[in-house]
């Protein structure tokens, strides 16, 4: 049986970035990563290859150009857990033992929860962000546009990223304003506002209002009917609900996204399928050498890479406690980023915590459009993804607890 010191399921933006500073903070420390993929994609980047600005490739590398320097990378998937006994199985079949473990699976898309939307996407105007595959269709979505309902939806929380369903809307309504073409924007959330966190809010629907953006909350997509080019939702209006369809001329979609089923199905999940984990410590609640970061863990946060950028020095720093015996020493505000991009050369970075209060990073009024935050957006962030972020040079976001809460 193979055994680690460390053992990291997932090589994602949270797997890779959490490896990388544990062998930054201890050289000698036995690391591997559990990872099936080949290819490592920065999806923050995917609404700006449906707007036509990244081409898909930009957005892609190899993932063993992105293992750490003395990590061991297992190319296989995990099968199951089993946290009594300190072991993992692998889609392979092999076992391996550790000390500690770190769960940073991410996400699935769950297409199919959508009667009619696996077959409708990728043709018919029927497209997503939220998919390498079906990322660049957006765009080719967005030109072919010739005017009518241009729908944008949003799927129950939590999801990946949650400003991304309307950032979308928003450069579409740009790109539909500059050919001059007869269309109606909707957006149709499943949220009851327009975005989670007031000070936000608050200049996002001004943008809704001078854009002409028809939004409608607590919507939520039950059905894509591509034959007949129909947007099927369930409205929620106290305690009724009602059926909607929508006619569309173009349809973005942003489907549900839940934890994997051998997170869910596991020990260690909690009722709603994710890592049941102290959501300041990041350690497990009932497994003391388990800790999760990234989309899967159950923390109350808004899912983002930059959440990430937050969690994984608090992890690290408690980690590492854990190895020696001591109380955790490090908390995780729930700092969150949002790149709320409102139009062609516009971005309001929306940061925050888990008091849903501004944290902002610049000095500037956080809650204004910027060019310099598209700059940000498209320029600075996809670099510091790659070449500090992945290769765990990023160390600030530590908090003391008592301090932080």
């Amino acid at each position: 049986m193979a055994h680690h010191q460390v053992l990291v399921v997932g090589g994602g933006a949270a797997g890779i970035t959490v490896a990388a500073q544990l062998r930054r903070a201890r050289a000698g420390l036995d690391v591997a990563i559990l990872e099936p993929s080949a290819e490592h994609w920065y999806q923050p980047g995917w609404t700006l290859v449906g707007a036509g600005v990244f081409s898909l490739e930009d957005t892609r590398r190899t993932e063993r150009d992105l293992i750490p320097s003395g990590v061991t990378w297992i190319q296989e998937a995990a099968a199951g857990f089993d946290p009594d006994h300190n072991r993992v199985t692998t889609s392979a079949g092999q076992t391996i033992s550790y000390d500690v473990l770190i769960v940073a699976t991410g996400f699935v898309l769950a297409w199919d929860t959508i009667k009619g939307l696996s077959a409708a996407l990728g043709s018919g105007g029927v497209c997503s962000n939220y998919s390498k595959e079906f990322a660049p269709y957006t765009w080719e979505a967005i030109q072919a546009f010739k005017g009518g309902n241009a729908v944008f939806t949003c799927a129950p929380m939590p999801i990946k990223c949650p400003g991304a369903p309307q950032k979308i809307a928003y450069l579409a309504d740009d790109a539909f304003k500059q050919r001059r073409l007869a269309a109606k924007v909707i957006y149709a959330t499943a949220t009851p506002g327009i975005f989670g966190v007031p000070v936000y809010a608050a200049p996002l629907r001004e943008v809704v209002a001078r854009k002409g953006i028809d939004a409608r909350y607590n919507h939520v997509l039950t059905e894509v009917r591509a034959d007949t080019k129909e947007a099927v939702f369930k409205v929620t209006e106290g305690e009724t609900s009602r059926e909607e369809v929508i006619a569309y001329d173009l349809l973005h979609v942003t489907p549900p996204m839940a934890p994997p089923a051998v997170v869910a199905d596991s020990p260690l999940a909690n009722a709603s399928g994710f890592v049941e984990v102290d959501q300041y410590s990041l350690q497990h609640v009932r497994y003391p050498n388990v800790f999760s970061l990234g989309d899967v863990s159950g923390m109350p946060n808004s899912k983002t890479a930059a959440a990430v950028r937050g969690q994984a020095p608090v992890l690290v720093a408690n980690l590492l406690a854990h190895l020696e015996a001591r109380a955790p020493e490090a908390a995780y505000d729930g700092y969150s980023c949002c790149p709320l991009i409102t139009g062609y050369g516009k971005t309001i970075m929306a940061e925050f915590n888990y008091k849903q209060e501004a944290t902002p990073s610049f000095p500037l009024d956080p809650t204004k459009e910027r060019w310099s935050m598209w700059f940000v957006k498209r320029k600075i962030l996809p670099s510091l993804y790659w070449n500090r972020m992945l290769t765990g040079a990023q160390h600030e976001r530590r908090f003391v607890p008592g301090v932080s809460r």
